[in-house]
């Protein structure tokens, strides 16, 4: 009688299904918070506004979607990340619903600019963070890029379906659809996502499991006593200085000024809307690429030495966009959307090492912190681009100095030292 060998099963780690339902949430919280940018013209040509009220709107989106990330990383720690993401849902879900009621700027301030980027700001790139570093030891940088590619995916999704909405259907419908799949994530989220390995008795991808589990210590005081604690303990080194001075031009670049403007922008040379919503989805595609090897490489390379390279070639393409806007899509601005593309969120698999590497267990919340910085240079960058846009009826202006400031994110960044996280300012 011959006895049959089976090789032992293999089980999908727990991890994966955890990342799979946070990809989604983080792909939605991008879609949605990037969604303005297709809405722009529709209300000001609805209600009459100026673009540089719609985007006072936007930058508040914007720097809440920062400013959020280092309270949400601490209420994370505090509360678990399942509780924190599903109310972040809910008040997405509120803040784009209610915009359909709205009739006066105050009220797309509060709904887009403050609900749902409190929202928004609570699914940001320190979810990611904060997940990778409790889930994972092993494929850490790997899976930080493709969580921080599906902001880029959001774009894909969303960007031309809305603003196909929004051009057959009216702005009406494309904010009710936000709503809508806000609310559909909220199921997969509760049921599917955990805070911790130890929850489902299981350790992280790639922790020895013989080891004991590491003991965090308990946290007794606030979120917000927390975050501010991190923030002060961070402000006395000079790499927090650099890496929160180099992302908020990082955020100038991309979220503030082509995220939100490329789609107006386009149209002011004559182009389709939806053609240009395409075009911006495009961006999403090749970030896809860009963003995950970006934290493949973080994995292998100095960090400092990739935000260098990434700053340095986005201010390039940045100084030739404006020579490239046309009524129709030439070939020489897919060229730019590939190349800026591969560029847009790539910044962050390194930015989060370094935070991890310099700073320890805070690392997540002091990444939040840097986010905010982000996020204020994005909020700046919105409502000066649209101011520019007002006053010069171009925009040529905001994309050079963009690309000028670009250059000086690369310096800032390569001139870090592992040796400056003890040093004081």
């Amino acid at each position: 009688m011959t006895t049959t060998l089976r090789a032992p099963e293999r089980k999908l780690h727990r991890a994966w299904i955890v990342a799979g339902v946070a990809f989604v949430a983080i792909l939605g919280a991008a879609g949605f918070r990037a969604t303005p940018g297709v809405l722009i013209t529709p209300l000001q040509e609805e209600f009459g506004w100026s673009r540089g009220t719609i985007s006072l709107a936007v930058s508040v989106n914007l720097m809440l979607y920062g400013l959020t990330a280092p309270f949400a990383a601490a209420l994370m720690d505090r509360f678990g990340m399942r509780r924190v993401v599903t109310y972040a849902l809910l008040l997405v879900a509120a803040g784009s619903g209610l915009t359909i009621l709205m009739n006066a700027p105050w009220q797309l301030v509060l709904c887009w600019g403050v609900l749902v980027g409190l929202g928004t700001g609570s699914m940001a790139l320190v979810f990611a963070a904060t997940l990778t570093e409790r889930w994972f030891v092993r494929h850490r940088g790997l899976v930080t890029g493709v969580l921080t590619a599906g902001g880029a995916t959001g774009q894909l999704v969303f960007l031309p379906v809305l603003a196909h909405l929004a051009a057959d259907s009216g702005w009406r419908s494309a904010a009710v659809t936000v709503a809508v799949a806000a609310l559909a994530v909220v199921p997969l989220v509760w049921f599917l996502l955990r805070d911790r390995p130890q929850d489902v008795g299981t350790t992280a991808l790639g922790a020895d499991p013989a080891a004991p589990p590491a003991v965090r210590p308990a946290r007794t005081g606030g979120a917000a006593s927390r975050a501010l604690g991190v923030l002060r303990s961070a402000a006395r080194t000079r790499p927090f200085w650099l890496l929160a001075g180099g992302f908020a031009i990082c955020g100038m670049s991309t979220n503030g000024l082509v995220g939100t403007h490329f789609i107006p922008a386009a149209h002011d040379h004559g182009m389709a809307e939806p053609v240009a919503a395409g075009l911006l989805a495009l961006v999403g595609i090749f970030d896809v690429v860009g963003t995950v090897a970006s934290g493949w490489l973080s994995d292998k390379i100095d960090s400092r030495v990739l935000l260098g390279a990434y700053y340095g070639l986005r201010g390039l393409s940045l100084m030739a966009l404006p020579s490239l806007f046309g009524a129709t899509a030439e070939p020489s601005m897919l060229v730019f959307i590939i190349f800026y593309g591969l560029d847009w969120v790539a910044t962050v698999p390194p930015t989060v090492a370094l935070c991890r590497q310099i700073y320890g267990p805070d690392g997540a919340v002091v990444f939040g912190w840097v986010f905010a910085s982000h996020q204020i240079g994005a909020a700046v960058a919105a409502v000066a681009a649209g101011v520019t846009r007002d006053h010069f009826g171009a925009y040529d202006l905001a994309w050079y100095a963009a690309g000028l400031l670009c250059f000086a994110a690369a310096i800032m960044s390569v001139v870090i030292t592992r040796k400056q996280a003890s040093s004081k300012v």
